[in-house]
């Protein structure tokens, strides 16, 4: 008892009396975590500074405040963009054959180039007051969204002017001279623009761009200035082959000292009339196949005044922050657009498809292997949605959510890939044979561009979403990181000291929280609505404290060697990126009004997103290095052993059956996929098979029936049954020719293009 209570003295004394735990907690702490300390480049503290933190930092604190996330409403289209997207979006799908543009032309047709201009495709973003629409983001996904479901190529068009380019920069940081000059033109088509960025040396590195702007005298309009000489080599650029502006990111290094002392100015965008001397649009790139333009361009030694800078002179070096933050919303609008109309296109048609096609004698969706698929695609797509939606309200309430964003273009580009695979395989022939009729092989060869643009998807995951998520999310380590920068030693130990008994506190916290929540069952964790999902929100915030747990070991141990350790890093985001999705997920249903018939899809979305949760936290505690540390990470995160299954078969049949059927549900997962009077397309003759055939069910059971009980062959097709069954009375002529008119339907539908030898 003496050596307990001396233990516990020590103890008090260390954390509680100040002296002391200065002297031999504090200290020795600092001078530990300055050692660990991960070092940062400019580019990286830059990007860590450039970002909000939003609704990932409640979920990687342990202990999310689920009101907060139903505070943030549900995105609306305003009048003017509902009105917009029923009409000149609705319009503009009319005019679109994908085929056509991308096996014939090679490009838009001039028709639809002109309507895109001239009704403002290109000026969404663009505010009113320079001839623009002003549209949300919300807005700006679903327009892009629904003309993705069409074209790729269409989309891709529309999409970059509306994105990381000069638009969206001057709108952000462009001056008033500036603004006035460009803003009008983009809106109205009449200046065409595109962004250069990568190039050979610099891809995902984007910071490791070798084009230069040399600050130097020269002669621009027949005087002499002081301004910049460029040169440049870029490639991969979206709309450059067209392009009649070109935004231009480069290293600005001033070495005269033109401009003051400081030689190396860093990473700087110019805006460059293509036109002007010098600049060179070089050859167009082919980016497997698809029609959107796509291409070079190059400058040599090539002058401008330092007033063509974003932002004037006085933003000189500020450029790669203002990428950082375009770059956010730009990851969170429109590749998540484009993942997210993959998942409308697939549910819309091969729910379809798997009703109308018949092997055995039975539809194809029928089958368990098929509902097994189908069941991921609807899934996948009620996620893509949620969060989309979810991603698109942060960027509407003025954040940039740098960590969300880089989750968006991840998980949903990866999972818009999944869709068309399974779609794929679902539908099979229909979907390898190209031509007019066949709507998923232009979306599926396409999908790998969305994986490798902005930033290559396995850097994504490896190095950006944990990389700046656990800095900037957690409450205490960035805090941390700029009292151990301090250079006054009293005060960096006065404010670390501080701030290490609320980190100490909160590790502790989450740590018997974690533990808790699995001994328990979630049962004390808190939700914010009660009925099928309460159980969900309960075992989110479970997995929310063990991440938070395990977050602080890596930290503590790794320290600068987790930012190596990519494996392990990737998958604690992983974790993070999973309960992201699963927010969204929630939102979206109560959003909806907690639809009972949604409620099967939710379910499956969410036992998926904790099953990969947990094994995102399993895989981090079998390749944990520190042994001993592994084990103590087990037995309070899974003390009862991993029991995080995912969907029952059961389940997976009941999702894949209620979408095999005209309902309010499929309505709300293939919205984006629109139908539109006067389509004949394959779209068009899939669904209108399921409609008319869906209709005839009744008819067709009573074939069967008649079947089952000898009145009618078994082998017959079709058309001999419904004659003999006329003849015996099981239906009338007319029923007769209702199947007889869902037949024809059904085979146009299932056919593919055939052509002339080659």
């Amino acid at each position: 008892m003496t050596i307990l209570l001396l233990l516990l003295l020590v103890l008090v004394a260390l954390f509680f009396v100040r002296d002391i735990r200065m002297q031999f907690v504090t200290k020795p702490v600092l001078h530990f975590f300055r050692k660990v300390l991960p070092p940062l480049s400019d580019t990286e503290r830059q990007a860590m500074e450039a970002g909000d933190v939003w609704w990932e930092a409640e979920l990687f604190r342990g202990q999310p405040n689920w009101e907060k996330l139903h505070d943030y409403g549900k995105p609306t289209l305003s009048s003017d963009e509902k009105a917009f997207i029923d009409n000149q979006v609705m319009t503009a799908l009319t005019m679109i054959d994908d085929y056509d543009i991308v096996n014939k032309r090679r490009d838009l047709p001039p028709e639809l180039w002109e309507y895109f201009k001239k009704e403002g495709f290109f000026a969404l973003i663009i505010p009113k007051k320079y001839g623009g629409k002003g549209f949300s983001a919300y807005a700006n996904s679903t327009i892009v969204s629904k003309i993705a479901s069409r074209s790729l190529s269409a989309a891709v068009t529309v999409m970059v002017p509306n994105s990381l380019g000069p638009g969206e920069l001057l709108t952000h940081y462009g001056t008033q001279q500036q603004k006035e000059r460009w803003l009008p033109a983009l809106a109205t088509g009449d200046e065409v623009p595109c962004f250069a960025l990568t190039g050979p040396e610099a891809g995902s590195d984007a910071g490791a761009i070798p084009d230069e702007g040399i600050v130097c005298r020269g002669k621009f309009d027949g005087e002499e200035i002081i301004g910049l000489k460029l040169s440049w080599n870029k490639r991969y650029i979206t709309l450059a082959p067209v392009a009649t502006v070109l935004g231009l990111a480069f290293k600005m290094k001033d070495p005269e000292g033109l401009l003051g002392d400081n030689q190396d100015l860093g990473i700087t965008c110019a805006l460059i009339p293509t036109k002007h001397k010098g600049v060179k649009i070089g050859r167009r790139h082919d980016p497997l196949h698809m029609a959107f333009m796509n291409g070079t361009t190059q400058g040599n030694e090539v002058f401008i005044p330092l007033d063509w800078i974003i932002g004037g002179p006085e933003f000189a070096g500020k450029g790669w922050r203002m990428l950082v933050e375009c770059l956010s919303a730009g990851r969170g609008i429109s590749l998540p657009a484009l993942a997210t109309a993959s998942g409308h296109l697939a549910t819309k048609t091969t729910t379809a498809y798997a009703y109308i096609r018949k092997q055995f004698g039975l539809s194809i969706g029928q089958f368990e292997g098929v509902q097994e698929v189908l069941a991921r695609i609807i899934a996948n797509t009620y996620q893509l949605e949620a969060a989309r939606r979810l991603t698109t309200t942060g960027i509407d309430l003025k954040v940039k959510p740098s960590v969300v964003t880089a989750i968006a273009k991840y998980h949903m580009t990866e999972l818009g890939r999944q869709v068309m695979n399974d779609a794929m395989d679902i539908q099979s022939g229909k979907g390898i044979q190209m031509g007019p009729k066949n709507y998923l092989a232009h979306g599926y060869m396409a999908n790998p561009i969305s994986i490798t643009v902005e930033g290559a998807n396995i850097l994504t995951r490896s190095l950006m979403i944990f990389g700046q998520g656990a800095t900037r999310c957690h409450p205490y380590v960035l805090s941390e990181m700029e009292a151990a920068g301090m250079n006054d030693e009293t005060e960096a130990l006065n404010r670390f000291d501080s701030l290490l008994m609320g980190h100490i506190g909160y590790a502790l916290r989450n740590a018997l929280a974690s533990v808790g929540h699995a001994l328990t069952g979630s049962y004390f964790a808190s939700a914010p609505v009660s009925g099928d999902t309460r159980i969900y929100y309960k075992q989110m915030s479970r997995m929310s404290a063990a991440l938070a747990f395990m977050t602080d070991i890596a930290m503590l141990v790794l320290g600068g060697d987790l930012k190596r350790k990519e494996m392990i890093s990737a998958r604690l985001g992983d974790a993070l990126s999973q309960l992201y999705l699963g927010s969204a997920t929630l939102k979206l249903f109560e959003d909806h009004g907690r639809q009972f018939d949604d409620l099967p899809v939710v379910q499956h979305v969410m036992q998926t997103r904790l099953q990969l949760t947990a094994e995102a936290l399993e895989g981090v505690i079998r390749n944990f290095p520190n042994k001993p540390l592994s084990w103590l990470m087990r037995i309070l995160v899974f003390p009862l052993g991993n029991w995080f299954n995912g969907p029952s078969d059961k389940l997976s049949s009941s999702v894949a059956v209620s979408l095999q059927k005209p309902s309010p549900v499929r309505e709300r997962l293939t919205f984006l996929c629109p139908n539109f009077v006067g389509d004949t397309g394959g779209i068009a003759e899939v669904e209108a098979a399921f409609q008319a055939m869906h209709k005839c069910r009744d008819l067709y059971a009573r074939l069967r029936d008649a079947q089952k009980q000898g009145k009618l062959a078994r082998e017959s097709s079709l058309e001999v049954l419904a004659e003999i069954a006329v003849a015996e009375n099981i239906i009338t002529e007319e029923e007769q020719a209702r199947l007889l008119a869902a037949d024809k339907l059904r085979l146009a539908a299932i056919n593919v293009d055939d052509f002339a030898k080659l």
